[in-house]
């Protein structure tokens, strides 16, 4: 793996809203460079404009200026197909609210990227089989989302984002909704997929959780105050 060329490069990137009829700028002007293997964990006040950077990264919003590269595509230039195709096979995305189908298994809710990818089934099957295993759920993919805990619905969660082998996972507050005990639990999960590879960006609150990541970024008031390594960058094994 090459670690020298970025995963994701942000550029002069900018995002204006119209508020009461005047521009607001949610992000002003930030330039960011994410490398393979890297876990970024992103934090400061509400309002900073750290939900609008993810979702700028995420492909589902666009900037109003500025150029963003994702394995070196300009997605600020993507039309709304591209943009819905780059996400489904290029982001992963795990969310504070799990957001899983209640009326499908753990299995099948792991399963629809992939089949929105048009993966052949027995590929779905397996891959779903290998993920749920991966993030220890082996023994309960036909268990529905009510049958879950919350923390075990964010393990699905996980690994339905990690179902097209994303190149980049992006997480917005993954920890917010479970108690602290499982809140330590999906931080020790987010470490260990990081260990095995996959390049991850979090936006968070949770001091704990940044402060597991490998760089820690601060901002406020659209732009980047602080850009901390905590864990140098080593050889980074495959994503899972």
């Amino acid at each position: 793996m090459n670690l020298t060329q970025p995963v994701l490069s942000a550029r002069d990137l900018r995002r204006a809203y119209l508020v009461a009829g005047a521009p607001v700028e949610a992000v002003r002007g930030l330039s960011l460079d994410v490398h393979p293997g890297e876990w970024v964990a992103v934090v400061g006040p509400s309002g900073c404009g750290k939900s609008t950077l993810l979702n700028l990264l995420g492909a589902i919003d666009r900037p109003t200026s500025g150029q963003l590269l994702i394995r070196g595509r300009d997605v600020a230039v993507m039309d709304d197909a591209e943009a819905t195709r780059f996400r489904l096979t290029g982001i992963g995305f795990v969310f504070q609210r799990f957001y899983l189908m209640p009326t499908l298994s753990a299995a099948e809710n792991v399963e629809l990227p992939m089949a929105e990818a048009k993966r052949p089934r027995a590929e779905r099957e397996a891959r779903a089989k290998e993920l749920l295993t991966y993030v220890g759920l082996g023994a309960r993919t036909d268990h529905r989302p009510f049958q879950l805990s919350g923390g075990e619905q964010q393990r699905v969660a996980v690994a339905r984002a990690l179902a097209n082998r994303p190149a980049l996972l992006l997480a917005d507050e993954p920890t917010g909704e479970l108690d602290a005990r499982t809140g330590e639990e999906m931080i020790a999960l987010f470490d260990r997929l990081n260990r095995d590879g996959t390049t991850i960006v979090t936006v968070t609150h949770d001091e704990e959780l940044a402060q597991a990541a490998r760089r820690v970024i601060h901002m406020r008031d659209g732009v980047i105050v602080d850009d901390q390594v905590r864990r140098p960058l080593e050889s980074v094994a495959r994503p899972a």
